[in-house]
């Protein structure tokens, strides 16, 4: 058993937490208070994060939530490390392009086991964990939820099914006071970004073609993600449930 600390008085678990937008919610998370289980594939990392947040107040477990009983553990390492679980940030997924027509069963099922059915495992260990004391659950979607987007349908299937379960367990997690919710990203300047922009020719003009098509301007900063995840996890947020709140420039609102 892991040595516990003294209770701090709240507590988060953010699931994909070693980059992008699960880091910065860790980081935000923590400046408010919370003390953090960070959760995610990559140890070197997710340790790195840790130490830089607070040994005390922030540790790192790694994870393959695809695995049977890996969140049940991830739940159990908060309750025994920090005394009890607050708020869990159910953002680990990955991405996915492919034409839709040739998308392989094994790329399609791979993806939905980490961005629907990994989460979908979260959530419930989550709610057990939660039903004596309540709670707030906060599932990471995407933009790619409500509007089509060419060569993303599977992805977009994956975390529209994520939108639709959150509603559903608002409802069946309010007599417990827990709160479900999610935030829905647009294009975010993520690592991956990053990457995907690096990936072209002329990175300048894609990157403009991208900020053309947002009503703000521009993609966010892992940043504003981590703000709208920690509106939704404060006492601000006691009486919202059951919403997905667009983090997207205005691109949804087109």
């Amino acid at each position: 058993m892991t040595s516990q600390v003294p209770t701090p008085s709240r507590v988060a678990l953010v699931t994909g937490a070693t980059s992008g937008i699960g880091a910065e919610a860790a980081r935000r998370l923590h400046h408010d208070g919370f003390a953090v289980l960070l959760s995610g594939r990559c140890g070197e990392r997710g340790e790195a994060l840790a130490r830089e947040l607070d040994s005390d107040s922030a540790c790192f477990a790694p994870a393959d939530l695809t695995r049977d009983g890996e969140p049940e553990r991830l739940l159990a390492h908060a309750v025994d490390r920090f005394g009890r679980v607050d708020v869990v940030v159910n953002n680990a997924a990955s991405d996915h392009t492919g034409e839709l027509l040739h998308v392989p069963a094994a790329e399609i099922r791979a993806t939905f086991e980490i961005n629907t059915f990994a989460a979908i495992a979260v959530l419930q260990a989550a709610g057990r964990a939660m039903r004596e004391s309540g709670g707030s659950i906060i599932n990471v979607t995407s933009r790619l939820a409500t509007v089509g987007v060419a060569t993303m349908g599977v992805y977009s299937a994956s975390k529209g099914a994520m939108k639709a379960l959150t509603a559903a367990a608002a409802v069946e997690l309010a007599p417990y006071n827990i709160r479900v919710n999610a935030v829905a990203p647009g294009m975010t300047r993520t690592p991956l970004y990053e990457e995907w922009l690096a990936s072209h020719e002329d990175p300048e003009t894609v990157a403009r073609t991208v900020a053309d098509g947002i009503p703000l301007g521009r993609p966010a900063t892992p940043q504003d993600v981590a703000n709208a995840i920690a509106f939704l996890a404060s006492p601000s947020a006691d009486y919202i449930t059951g919403i997905t709140l667009p983090v997207d420039g205005g691109y949804t609102a087109q």
